[in-house]
């Protein structure tokens, strides 16, 4: 029987449950010391004197590093034109080395200590004096001045058809909206951690990280020591979400106080931490503008969106990628601009640019659709394509918006809805519902994989690969086992370790497709020697084959282990990562259903049902699968209706940095949420498989704000959605 597409338990999960399963913080080396940084008070500006004194007096404490005093490190990429070690390096700062601030919570000391209580109570003894630099900080002043996003074949700079502008006033129905998102921050269940380990010029680092390989490839280039000096270990990661993927302070200093202590050193940040040296989720400003005939077909598109960065780097968003390929529009426009602030850097985070950028879109084809007085839907599937709209001609590998959206009206009952806004009410709730699309391309990265069939009837997979929560190991299993067509028993992987063959990110979505790719054809390869070995030992099962051949084990291999080779499969990365490279535009897709109840005195909104209907192509675990689109489902609420990082305008300070102030979905505020797929296998992808980690999360904000129009009459144009802007 095959196991692809059973809701198998994750294999992880007993070890998990049980606490057996250790997380970075929790690996210990005899002499192990704790680390804690201290941060700058100012956005911008110099170090003119740093009190260590009361700091180095703290019984228990080692070392307290700064730039004064902390072993030397080799610069980091400088930020610019786009290249892959920017992308991974966080930041441009090198920490430790200079008495120069770049942003409000920049770490400018490294206490080292025997405990972490000695650790914190000296960090705060630490007092800086600075002189201070003129600084920008506030985004919707700074938004004003936006330039356009640097163009390169990685992040466009957007796209065009036709002469949108002009379509747009001659347009027989138009809009031209404006739409705003604030700031978010990363808050996964584990926080970034590290433990750092030297034996000569040989590193071991214990990390939280979704992006194995490119840290050990960033900490040989900042340390200056051979790749192969240095091994980076991740097997359980407790969340991620796009903020564990490039290389923050903690990562570097852990192993540059390890350097300086010859001790090994643990470094986990606070909350606080978090949000001062860990980059988010870019705010934006964005125009929708829609022109549309009667009949409610458009012929014009604009979406324009401002995102920030910081001086020392960040990375640009997408936010108008869902633009180009959702509608057919005669004529449409897609622009990035951005302000670069003295800020942190921005990072990726779950569905960077498609998140928001969907929030905005499908808002304003809700609000042409009122303006037209037509169903959402029908509006719709009116501007339907089978080809990318911007091009005219690329075709889609895989698109079934007009069947999920049939079958979700049908689950959610659409067809029962009052088309009036503020016309369902069950005593004091106004009651709306509300739809959006969902969108996130799929893509694919070359990865290293090692497949070994022993005669026992065992399988080992070896790939260093993440897990993070999403059951990666389990659906690798559950591919081996039937590529090979063995029990799911007898297959184990081996993943989070770069000592193994290289594995792609985490991140994307992209990770369990890519390394599919790869299993399957180190299958395949492994069953040609198996075929080979039978014709001179007389055939039967997989162990009666190997046992006559007296040999313990076969084997099969993708990808090279050297330098060379892994230089090469980066060159291979890019056309297999660029949806305007491919061939066919790849991407999964869904259609989210909301109904909202809306407190008409107060103004409290609940989502109280959700309905989500996703092509997410085939589907290796039907349990794991559910879990993630609704977890991105969640965090979409967050996003619509309490998420917002507060940036002191003056300063550049976060005002709410934990969780008692940013305030994310609790399980009161998490509906019923009925979440299916159509498992129909894309015939262009590894296969068929689309990715269901981020197409979750889209749509979300939209479909709610949506629902919350519907209940009462109120357009909110500027998330979260909070009671005040609906009173």
């Amino acid at each position: 029987m095959t196991t692809i597409g059973q809701p198998l338990d994750r294999v992880d999960g007993g070890v998990k449950t049980t606490g057996a399963a250790k997380f970075a913080a929790e690996h210990f080396y005899p002499g192990l010391t704790h680390a804690v940084m201290v941060h700058a008070t100012i956005s911008r500006g110099r170090i003119t004197a740093l009190h260590t004194d009361e700091a180095s007096a703290v019984p228990g404490v080692i070392a307290v590093l700064t730039h004064r005093n902390a072993p030397p490190l080799k610069p980091a990429p400088k930020p610019g034109t786009f290249n892959f070690s920017m992308l991974f390096s966080g930041t441009s700062v090198n920490y430790l080395q200079t008495d120069e601030v770049h942003w409000e919570g920049q770490p400018i000391a490294v206490v080292v200590a025997e405990t972490s209580a000695a650790a914190r109570e000296a960090a705060g003894l630490v007092h800086a004096e600075y002189t201070v630099t003129k600084a920008v900080v506030d985004f919707d002043v700074a938004a004003k001045d936006a330039r356009p996003q640097p163009n390169n074949s990685f992040f466009p700079q957007g796209a065009k058809r036709g002469d949108a502008e002009a379509a747009l006033k001659a347009a027989a129905v138009s809009l031209d909206l404006r739409y705003s998102t604030p700031p978010h921050n990363h808050n996964a269940l584990e926080l970034h951690a590290t433990v750092a380990l030297w034996d000569g010029d040989r590193l071991t680092i214990h990390d939280a990280t979704q992006s194995i390989d490119w840290f050990r490839t960033h900490l040989a280039l900042r340390f200056g020591v051979p790749m192969t000096n240095v091994r980076v270990l991740a097997p359980f990661v407790g969340g991620a979400f796009g903020g564990k993927f490039a290389m923050w302070p903690g990562t570097i200093l852990a192993a540059l106080a390890a350097r300086a202590t010859s001790r090994p050193v643990r470094l986990v940040l606070s909350r606080e931490a978090v949000y001062r040296t860990v980059g988010g989720r870019t705010p934006s400003v964005q125009r929708v503008a829609l022109g549309a005939d009667r009949d409610g077909r458009l012929t014009s598109l604009v979406h324009t969106s401002v995102t920030r960065n910081g001086r020392i780097g960040g990375n640009y968003e997408q936010v108008t990628g869902p633009a180009q390929h959702l509608y057919a529009a005669e004529n449409i426009l897609a622009r990035h601009d951005r302000v670069e602030l003295d800020l942190l850097s921005t990072t990726f985070m779950r569905a960077p640019g498609e998140a928001i950028g969907t929030f905005a879109l499908e808002s304003a084809i809700d609000e042409l659709a009122y303006a037209l007085g037509m169903d959402p839907i029908e509006l719709r599937m009116r501007n339907e394509t089978a080809v990318d709209p911007i091009d005219g001609k690329k075709k889609f590998s895989h698109r079934r918006l007009r069947e999920m959206y049939a079958l979700g009206a049908q689950r959610f009952g659409w067809q029962e809805r009052n088309p009036e806004a503020r016309a369902t009410r069950d005593g004091r709730w106004l009651v709306g519902t509300g739809v959006a699309t969902a969108f996130h391309p799929a893509l694919t990265m070359p990865v290293n994989v090692a497949v070994r069939l022993s005669a026992g009837g065992s399988v080992l997979v070896r790939c260093g690969f993440h897990e993070m929560g999403m059951g990666a190991a389990t659906a690798q299993a559950q591919i081996t086992a039937d590529a090979l067509g063995v029990p799911f028993d007898a297959v184990h992987v081996e993943y989070g370790d770069s000592a193994l063959p290289m594995g792609p990110a985490a991140a994307s979505s992209l990770q369990t497709a890519s390394i599919a790719a790869s299993v399957i054809q180190a299958c395949d390869e492994l069953k040609r020697k198996l075929k080979a070995m039978a014709r001179k030992t007389g055939g039967g099962s997989h162990e009666e084959i190997l046992r006559r051949a007296k040999v313990p084990h076969v084997e099969a291999a993708v990808g090279s282990e050297t330098r060379l080779g892994r230089i090469a499969g980066r060159a291979r990365f890019l056309p297999g990562f660029l949806l305007g490279a491919q061939r066919w535009v790849k991407a999964a897709s869904g259609v989210q259903f909301c109904e909202v109840r809306v407190d008409a005195e107060t103004g409290e909104t609940r989502v109280s049902r959700w309905v989500g209907v996703f092509d997410i192509g085939r589907v290796i675990n039907a349990k794991t699968a559910s879990s993630q689109l609704r977890g991105g489902i969640v965090m979409g609420l967050g996003m619509a209706m309490a998420e917002e990082t507060l940036v002191d305008p003056r300063t550049g300070r976060i005002m709410n940095p934990s969780l008692a102030e940013y305030h994310v979905p609790v399980h009161a505020d998490v509906p019923p949420i009925d979440v299916s797929f159509l498992n129909e296998p894309d015939p262009n992808m590894p296969l068929g498989i689309l990715g269901a980690g981020e197409v979750g999360i889209t749509g979300v904000a939209a479909a709610v704000a949506n629902a919350v129009h519907h209940a009462t009459g109120k357009r909110v144009r500027d998330l979260p959605i909070t009671l005040d802007k609906l009173l």
